[in-house]
């Protein structure tokens, strides 16, 4: 994906990004990707690869993003009662995970989720799959312009510029300095740098739930009581569940990089469960403390001149400035590589910064960041993380496949996963169209 060719396999190491808010690429100065090409047999790289414990800290790290903001809103907006939806959405994204691997273990020289697709329906599927991944990727990057400009105004209020009859403040001033400070990063075309700070995401998302915790002890209490059921919410409540466990794009990436591929499934269990634990007490804290008051970002609740909240907002922070870059450049890439401009470095630079320029148009026209994530997470999310996944798998397997419980299990989540794709997709749109 991330080099931009459609051509099945690439040989290229990719940097890749996802919605879940974390890099695979070149973490911790280890190259993730085990580059097998096309007529090579994967046997003749035995011993190579990343290790078991890399891979559960490279899944983590996919997961654990700027979606971890957004939970204690969530449960807002779908009530107690939601927590059950929770875990239901981690359970099946799970599994679709684990669907995803077995596909790629029907065709050895898949490495990649578009390879996934031409093995299942052709050309046709692995531009499919291609759109999706690359549309989800450019929301993730009007996301993180949306999360600096929201936290920036937060730290530093009634802030403007005056340039000769031009007024801009607020949050729409820190989204062009936001913008201003990561171009230079975008012109990069080796990343290897950005990538060790995207190693901060784990970290930034425990150093969110100490400080909510410091929050709650020092300020305002675990008082909130909240509501037990909103069905009015919960499709947007699902949505936002969606997106923090939906990095299944770089899943094909992260399977065909391991040592030891036959544990990946316990890589799957292992990551989700650190996870779902993160994610779980933040949605808890935040909802205790601010019940029905939770702004689409938690952090934008948090008291102003406080240690503990300057804290959590500067961690907030680090992470957008440095994985932007990463979020946008497959994109990039892919543009260049079609347009054959990627020898070319000032129009690569013009290609990247136009590129950044309309991320940031339309930051500045929809600045809803909750609204666009439950977007991403109802229609993209849910798309290529729940939907994909079992098509994939029952048209590969269809001539060996048997009816039976499984089988039964994922028609029931394709049909679940359309309904809830359509519904959060209404009520995430609709509530963009109302706040416009």
């Amino acid at each position: 994906m991330a080099n931009g060719n459609f051509s099945r396999p690439s040989t290229a190491k990719p940097a890749l990004a996802v919605a879940g808010g974390g890099d695979v690429d070149a973490l911790l100065g280890e190259p993730l990707l085990v580059n097998i090409g096309r007529g090579e047999k994967e046997g003749d790289h035995r011993g190579a690869g990343v290790t078991f414990s890399r891979t559960c800290f490279n899944v983590v790290n996919v997961l654990s993003g700027i979606g971890v903001l957004s939970m204690p809103y969530a449960l807002a907006q779908g009530g107690w009662s939601s927590l059950v939806l929770f875990l239901v959405v981690i359970l099946v994204c799970c599994y679709t995970g684990s669907l995803i691997q077995r596909c790629m273990d029907a065709d050895p020289l898949t490495q990649t989720y578009p390879d996934i697709g031409e093995v299942a329906f052709g050309y046709k599927g692995r531009i499919a799959i291609a759109i999706l991944m690359y549309l989800e990727l450019y929301l993730v990057g009007v996301s993180l312009l949306i999360l600096e400009g929201d936290n920036l105004d937060k730290l530093f209020p009634n802030t403007s510029l005056e340039v000769a009859t031009l007024s801009i403040k607020g949050k729409q001033l820190f989204v062009c300095v936001a913008a201003l400070i990561v171009l230079p990063t975008t012109w990069l075309r080796d990343l290897g740098v950005l990538a060790y700070f995207s190693v901060a995401g784990v970290l930034a998302s425990a150093i969110l739930l100490a400080s909510l915790f410091w929050t709650g002890v020092a300020e305002t209490g675990f008082r909130a009581k909240g509501k037990a059921l909103s069905l009015e919410g919960l499709p947007t409540a699902l949505g936002l569940y969606f997106v923090c466990f939906t990095s299944h794009a770089v899943f094909p990436t992260i399977y065909a990089s391991m040592k030891d591929k036959v544990r990946f499934p316990r890589v799957l269990l292992i990551s989700f469960a650190i996870c779902t634990l993160n994610y779980g007490l933040v949605a808890i804290l935040g909802y205790l403390m601010y019940g029905e008051d939770l702004q689409s970002q938690v952090t934008l609740n948090l008291p102003s001149g406080e240690l503990y909240s300057d804290i959590a907002i500067y961690a907030t922070l680090i992470n957008p400035f440095a994985k932007y870059a990463l979020t946008v450049t497959p994109i990039a890439m892919a543009i260049e590589e079609r347009a054959a401009l990627h020898r070319k470095g000032y129009t690569s630079i013009v290609v990247r910064t136009l590129l950044l320029m309309s991320t940031v148009i339309i930051a500045l026209k929809i600045p809803f960041f909750g609204f666009i994530m439950a977007f991403i997470g109802s229609f993209l999310s849910i798309m290529v993380s729940v939907i994909l996944p079992c098509l994939c798998y029952l048209k590969i397997f269809k001539a060996s496949i048997k009816y039976g419980l499984e089988l039964l299990s994922i028609i029931a989540i394709l049909v679940v996963g359309v309904l809830i794709a359509f519904a959060g997709t209404y009520s995430s749109v609709r509530d963009i169209i109302h706040n416009l």
